[in-house]
């Protein structure tokens, strides 16, 4: 039990984080009770927090590297529309005997699409120094753009049945999505902290001309960052397409606030270099526990925007406050002692 209380008392906003989630659960459960707490609820509750849990864990990466990713929503539905007309039978008649093979490629498209989409990202604001959240919103039209050009707006329906089992499929009593969902943390978390990568994220997104002064290659971390938020795109069209067994351009547009609102509440610094993948975690926890009470609670969609517009000002405000007494940026600042140590130790 020390042992617990000394890990929270090294992270003042996990520590925070994880009274305040406690504090809602505890709450909702005297309120709702078995409305909300019932093993279909939670199961119904994993696999909604699956399809915007891959664009947060993809917004929280943009941060960590001071960036910011306003694309990732516009393009998650264009991976899902190319693999939806993939798997739809429009291009490659689908009979009994392909459609495996079928969902593999379909499965591929949408990968290499979020893929392709991350990279242009990166490309934009590594070699061209246009600032991302310039860049992402000028590719956010873009992906928007092209997936309606190929749809007319119109949805595509999968013609491959045995794919929408990926959505009602369980390991035990989880939703195939969610273990999908927990393996991404798990693997992003590994690479950010037990990988020399990792560690080139953290100290340039703390440090820019510090790391540039080290050597680090400050493009090709941009890339491969953004890149990683590409794969995790693909992974959230793929968990989308799944349960709604179509796709169209637009869906899921509330994704975007919510990915930034889990972020923020996870403590990340919008500057960068600070942020931790539990924290992501117990956040998404928090938000859609407090979504699903809303729906129960018969909050029209409205309402609902205005409390998570209110509740990000909020946390803002408040992390400012808390913050007032620290430096606003540190990216102009010549590589402190401790910092170079830290540089030079992941050059090793």
């Amino acid at each position: 039990m020390n042992k617990v209380f000394k890990f929270l008392g090294r992270d003042r906003d996990l520590s925070i984080l994880g009274l305040v989630t406690t504090a809602v659960i505890v709450v909702l459960y005297l309120m709702l009770g078995s409305r909300l707490f019932s093993l279909g609820g939670l199961q119904s509750m994993s696999i909604q927090v699956s399809e915007f849990g891959f664009l947060a864990l993809a917004m929280g990466l943009a941060m960590l590297i001071a960036g910011i990713d306003l694309s990732v929503v516009a393009a998650a539905g264009l991976s899902g529309v190319m693999a939806a007309l993939t798997m739809s039978g429009k291009f490659i008649p689908i009979t009994p005997e392909n459609e495996s093979q079928i969902i593999v490629l379909g499965v591929t498209v949408a990968l290499v699409t979020g893929l392709l989409t991350g990279l242009l990202n990166g490309f934009i604001i590594a070699k061209l120094s246009v600032p991302p959240i310039l860049a992402t919103l000028g590719t956010m039209i873009l992906y928007t753009g092209i997936g309606t050009a190929i749809t007319s707006g119109s949805s595509v329906s999968l013609q491959v049945p045995s794919f929408a089992k990926l959505a009602t499929s369980t390991v035990g009593p989880l939703p195939m999505v969610f273990v999908m969902l927990l393996a991404a943390f798990i693997v992003v978390s590994l690479i950010l902290t037990r990988t020399r990568f990792g560690r080139k994220v953290y100290l340039f997104g703390e440090n820019e001309v510090a790391a540039r002064f080290s050597g680090i290659k400050s493009e090709r971390v941009i890339l491969m960052t953004y890149a990683m938020i590409g794969i995790l795109v693909g992974l959230a069209a793929i968990v989308i397409i799944a349960r709604a067994n179509s796709m169209r351009v637009g869906f899921g547009e509330s994704y975007l606030l919510q990915a930034i609102l889990v972020v923020v509440l996870a403590g990340f610094n919008p500057l960068g270099g600070k942020g931790r993948v539990l924290n992501l975690g117990i956040a998404l926890v928090l938000l859609q526990v407090i979504s699903t009470s809303m729906t129960a609670f018969a909050f029209s969609p409205y309402a609902k925007n205005i409390v998570w517009g209110g509740i990000l000002i909020a946390v803002m405000g408040m992390n400012h406050y808390l913050r007032a007494g620290a430096p606003r940026s540190r990216r102009t600042e010549p590589p402190t002692e401790t910092v170079a140590i830290a540089l030079e130790q992941s050059r090793r």
